[in-house]
This record gives C-alpha cells, sequence and structure tokens, in this order.
C-alpha cells in the first residue's frame, strides 16, 4: 500500500510537472506573439525626427518665422475678389523647429512646417503642386540663401487637406563664436506679386472658401 501511495504521489508530482512546463511553453509564445505585435506596430508607426542634440548647444538657435506676405496662398480667377471666384488655396499654419551645433561644427536646423490647404470653385483639379521656400537671411539683413521645395498635394475629393513637411537646413558659421542669434528662417509660399497684396492688406479667404458663402473680410495674423 505504501509504494502505491509513493507511485501515485509520483504521477502526481509528474503531471503538475508537466501542466507547468505546458504553462510556460504557452507564456514564452505568448510573449513572442507580443514582441512580434509591438515590432510590427513600431514598424507601421511613421518615422519621427531624432532629438537633434544630446549636450547644450554652443549657442541659441536661429529665429524661424513665418513671412506675412507669403503665408498665405489665395488663386483668385480673374482677379476677382468673390469667393465664386476662388481656386486652390493655402496657409502655413506653424513651423516648429530644433538646432544643434558645437565648437566650430555648421547649424543644423530640422523644421516642420504644417499646412492646411483647400480648393474653391474655380479649382479644376483634384491635385495641385504647392511651391514654397526657406531662406537664410542675416537677423533683419540681407539675405543669405533661398531654397524652393515642391508641395504636391491630392485632396482625394475633399475640399481640404493638411500635410506637414520636414525640411533640414545647415548653416556654415564664420567661427565657433558665431551665434545662430546672427540668423533668421523665413518660410513661405511662392506667391504672385497680386497675392502678395492680397496678403498684406490684410484681406483673406478661409481655405474652404466657396464651399459656404464666404466673402473677402480683413484680418490682422
Amino acid at each position: 500500500m505504501r509504494l502505491a501511495t509513493v507511485a501515485l504521489a509520483a504521477v502526481a508530482v509528474l503531471a503538475s510537472a508537466g501542466t507547468a512546463a505546458a504553462q510556460s511553453s504557452t507564456q514564452r509564445d505568448r510573449d513572442r506573439q507580443e514582441r512580434g505585435q509591438d515590432e510590427d506596430a513600431d514598424r507601421a508607426r511613421p518615422p519621427r525626427f531624432a532629438p537633434l542634440r544630446a549636450r547644450p548647444n554652443a549657442g541659441p538657435c536661429p529665429f524661424v518665422k513665418i513671412l506675412y506676405d507669403a503665408a498665405r496662398y489665395v488663386e483668385l480667377d480673374g482677379g476677382r475678389t468673390s469667393a465664386s471666384a476662388v481656386g486652390f488655396t493655402g496657409e502655413i499654419e506653424g513651423v516648429t523647429a530644433g538646432c544643434s551645433y558645437q565648437s566650430d561644427e555648421p547649424i543644423t536646423v530640422q523644421t516642420n512646417i504644417l499646412f492646411n490647404l483647400g480648393r474653391g470653385p474655380q479649382a479644376s483639379d483634384d491635385r495641385r503642386t504647392y511651391r514654397y521656400w526657406i531662406a537664410v537671411t542675416e537677423r533683419n539683413e540681407a539675405v543669405l540663401a533661398k531654397e524652393y521645395f515642391d508641395l504636391p498635394v491630392d485632396f482625394d475629393g475633399e475640399r481640404t487637406t493638411s500635410v506637414e513637411q520636414g525640411q533640414t537646413i545647415v548653416i556654415p558659421r564664420a567661427a565657433a563664436t558665431t551665434s545662430g542669434a546672427n540668423f533668421e528662417i523665413l518660410v513661405g509660399f511662392e506667391v504672385t506679386p497680386e497675392m502678395a497684396e492680397f496678403n498684406r492688406s490684410g484681406s483673406r479667404f478661409r481655405i474652404n472658401a466657396g464651399a459656404q458663402a464666404a466673402t473677402a473680410t480683413s484680418s490682422e495674423q
């Protein structure tokens, strides 16, 4: 009888060990599956800008601004200031920026620009390639460099859309003592003289002009 009891106890121990091993194996499988899901999610996420600096800069970053005269893009058919005459529109909603430079290195500025864009009654297509520029100037002085960029947009049947674009600007420095505060970075749409004057006057249309009854209004930024 004692032998039978010992044997049964041994079977119980083995069964318990087998159950624990099975649970451990199942847990490992779950862990592997979760890790795989996490890796897939990481791959699916849009890339983000890596931090530009791991230690303090040698000086402040350049000032980054949207030029008021070129902050908005409004096509007006025949020059008529009317909602029914509006074609494609755009507005630079905002710019974020960070910079990095050490000792006598150039200043590297990473910008991210948010555009709000629209189609009015005179917009003849679902797609439009806007152009915008980024200029580097000596602060309140002459333009040092200016570069143009294309912004292709597919409205996909919608009246409005928003697009973000990132650009990297590299500014050489004459000496290690040259501070980023000596420079300004300006951003704007490529606009005609008539568009620039329309913006300067304070007149504007919302980016969904033509979707509802609208008139040109005067506003200050």
